[in-house]
């Protein structure tokens, strides 16, 4: 009964690190293309859709603004070809849509810098981005050192996490106290890792939101940039609750195996 109650313990463990390692999988495919899956999978969502409407109001003497967005989804990025209606953040690159289904990736990076406000004034042509500069206030949306840094901070501790969590689950494949052991080790290690580096990308999303609420300095006027949270933040958020959980059975199990 004992040995049953071991064998379920680490079972338990297994199961749960498992599911942290493939969720951590999951976070680190999105935006390295457009395929389905990766496509569905980002950490911050920017929505320029409507951005067309603050540059309209702050140029009144213009009837309609020509030329800010591009139609063509497959335009390169970063060449004044111009702006996509969303755009999409993942761990190694960042895709952007002129429609759901339809866009195109950057180059893959270890550790893609959030740098939003970089990113879309490098798609304008040159008269749209000299007409953003006094649009969008000074806030953290245009802080790319402050974003760029950390987002880049949290990559690490995501990928170290991610390693940790492999480690727990390769190691708590042989049967004994020590491998026990080392796994809840590294479940513990893996844990504070994802909690730090889920925990940057929380506080850098909520800091660059403030756009959201942000106005036209010049004519008050809303500036029609809203960021989100994407479902590869909320994946971390998962993949460290199931690590941290796992420890417990590990240590338990290093403790009260009898093979």
């Amino acid at each position: 009964m004992a040995r049953m109650r071991g064998e379920l313990c680490i079972g338990l463990a297994s199961l749960l690190s498992l599911a942290s390692l493939l969720l951590l999988i999951f976070v680190h495919i999105g935006q390295i293309n457009t395929s389905t899956v990766p496509r569905k999978i980002s950490m911050v969502k920017v929505n320029m859709s409507n951005y067309g409407q603050s540059i309209q109001a702050a140029v009144v003497a213009v009837n309609q603004v020509v030329g800010l967005y591009t139609t063509n989804a497959s335009a390169p990025l970063q060449a004044q070809a111009g702006l996509r209606q969303f755009y999409e953040f993942g761990l190694y690159s960042y895709c952007a849509y002129v429609e759901e289904n339809a866009g195109i990736c950057g180059n893959h990076t270890a550790g893609e810098r959030f740098t939003p406000y970089d990113t879309i004034t490098a798609d304008m042509i040159s008269n749209y981005s000299i007409l953003t500069a006094p649009i969008i206030p000074q806030n953290t949306f245009r802080d790319s050192k402050y974003l760029g840094d950390s987002s880049k901070a949290a990559y690490w501790m995501i990928l170290l996490g991610t390693i940790c969590a492999a480690l727990a689950l390769l190691t708590g494949i042989a049967k004994n106290n020590f491998t026990f052991f080392l796994s809840g080790i590294f479940s513990a290690v893996g844990s504070l890792l994802l909690l730090i580096g889920a925990s940057i990308w929380t506080v850098l999303i909520q800091k660059a939101s403030v756009i959201n609420t942000s106005v036209n300095p010049v004519n008050q006027q809303p500036v029609d940039i809203i960021i989100s949270r994407g479902n590869g933040l909320f994946l971390t958020w998962a993949a460290f609750a199931c690590l941290v959980v796992s420890v417990l059975p590990y240590v338990v199990s290093c403790c009260t195996y009898r093979g």
